[in-house]
C-alpha cells in the first residue's frame, strides 16, 4: 500500500466530505491502474450515499441495502464484529464489509472500492471508548482499540495502492482509530475566524501542541501513540474551500486566509517533523465554490467529469451548469488530485 490519507477537520461546515468524494474519485479516473479504497468513517455516511448513486439515484436507499445485509456491509458492521473481540482480531474476510461502487452508480470508477458508513458508529462510540479505556495488566487496550483499521486494512494490504478515509468532523474514538490508521491528512479549512481557530484545535488535538496544561499531556493522542511506537500522520495538504466564485482568494477573506498560512508557517518552524511540506506555500491549494455546479453533481452522485453543461432537473427544481464554473470546479479538484 503505497499511502493512505484521511480528509478530516475537527469543525463541520469545511465541505470536507464533497471534497472526498470528488476528489477520492478524481484521484481513481487519474490514475486508472490503480486500485482505490474508500472508507467513510462519519456516521452521517454523506460519502457513502453520494458514491451510491447521490439524492437522485437513490443513493440512500442503496446505502440501507447495504446495511441490512448480513454481515451489515458497513464500517459498521465491522465494529460490531470487534465489539465482543476489540484486543485480538476474530476471523473474519474483509470483503464482507466492502461495496463496489460502479455496480450501482456508473458514475464511479471501477478501480474505486468502498467501505460504507453507518450511523451505527455513533451507538457504538460508548462502547468501543469503554473498551479502550480498561486497565488490562500486560496489554494496552487503547491501542488495540485504535488498532481495528489497521487489523481490517492489514487483510487487503496487497489488494489496493491508495486508501482514502473520510472522517467525522470531531474527535471522537472512532475518529482517532481512523487517524491511526494513516500516513498523512488533508484538512479543509473555509475562510473565517472559526476555521482558523479550528486549525489550531486539530493540531493540538492531533498533535499535542499547545495544550492548556501538562496534565492532559499524558492522555493526549500523541502521548499514546507515540509511547507506543507508532507514527504520527503528518499534514499533507490544506485545502482553501469554498472561495467565492468571482473574486477567489483576493476577496474579503483573503485576510483570514493568510493568518491561517502565517499560523501553519509558525508551526512548520518549530515543528516540521508533523508536515510532509516544508514550505507553507507547498502545503495549500485553494478550491473555489462549486455553487450550482456541486449541487447537481452532489444530486446525482456524480464526479464532475461526468456532470454536463447546460439545464437539467435536481429534486424537481431546474437549474443551469454553466461551462465556465464547470471548468473552474474541474480545474480546483484537479490542483488538489495532483497534490496527493
Amino acid at each position: 500500500m503505497e499511502m493512505k490519507y484521511a480528509f478530516w477537520n475537527n469543525k463541520g461546515g469545511t465541505g470536507k466530505t464533497s471534497l472526498a468524494f470528488q476528489g477520492i474519485i478524481r484521484y481513481a479516473e487519474k490514475h486508472p491502474k490503480k486500485r482505490v479504497l474508500a472508507i467513510d468513517m462519519c456516521p452521517q455516511a454523506n460519502l457513502s450515499e453520494l458514491m451510491l448513486g447521490g439524492l437522485n439515484n437513490k443513493g440512500s436507499e442503496k446505502l440501507l441495502v447495504r446495511q441490512g445485509l448480513v454481515p451489515r456491509c458497513s464500517i459498521g458492521g465491522y465494529f460490531q464484529l470487534r465489539l465482543p473481540s476489540p484486543y485480538t482480531p476474530p476471523t473474519f474476510k474483509a470483503h464482507d464489509f466492502i461495496t463496489k461502487p460502479s455496480t450501482l452508480n456508473p458514475g464511479v470508477p471501477s478501480n474505486l472500492e468502498l467501505v460504507c458508513g453507518d450511523p451505527l458508529l455513533e451507538l457504538q462510540a460508548n462502547a468501543v471508548n469503554t473498551l479502550a479505556n480498561n486497565q488490562i495488566p500486560g496489554t494496552n487496550p487503547w491501542i488495540a482499540v485504535v488498532d481495528w483499521i489497521k487489523d481490517f486494512l492489514a487483510q487487503v494490504e496487497s489488494e489496493y495502492d491508495v486508501v482514502f478515509l473520510d472522517c467525522n468532523p470531531s474527535f471522537s474514538l472512532y475518529t482517532q482509530i481512523a487517524l491511526a490508521s494513516v500516513d498523512r491528512i488533508v484538512l479543509p479549512v473555509t475562510a473565517d475566524d472559526s476555521s482558523r481557530r479550528a486549525i489550531q484545535n486539530a493540531f493540538s488535538l492531533v498533535f499535542g501542541l499547545k495544550l492548556p496544561s501538562e496534565i492532559y499531556a499524558a492522555y493526549a493522542f500523541s502521548t499514546k501513540l507515540t509511547n507506543a511506537g507508532r507514527t504520527l500522520p503528518k499534514i499533507h495538504l490544506i485545502a482553501k474551500n469554498r472561495l467565492t466564485q468571482y473574486m477567489g482568494a483576493a476577496s474579503a477573506y483573503a485576510a483570514v486566509l493568510s493568518a491561517i498560512e502565517d499560523d501553519v508557517a509558525q508551526l512548520i518552524a518549530v515543528y516540521p517533523s508533523i508536515f510532509s511540506f516544508t514550505s507553507a506555500s507547498d502545503g495549500f491549494v485553494e478550491i473555489r465554490d462549486f455553487q450550482t455546479t456541486g449541487v447537481v453533481a452532489f444530486a446525482k452522485g456524480l464526479p464532475f467529469s461526468r456532470v454536463v453543461v447546460g439545464k437539467q432537473s435536481v429534486n424537481g427544481h431546474r437549474v443551469q451548469v454553466k461551462q465556465e464554473y464547470l471548468n473552474n470546479a474541474r480545474k480546483a479538484i484537479d490542483g488538489l488530485v495532483d497534490m496527493l
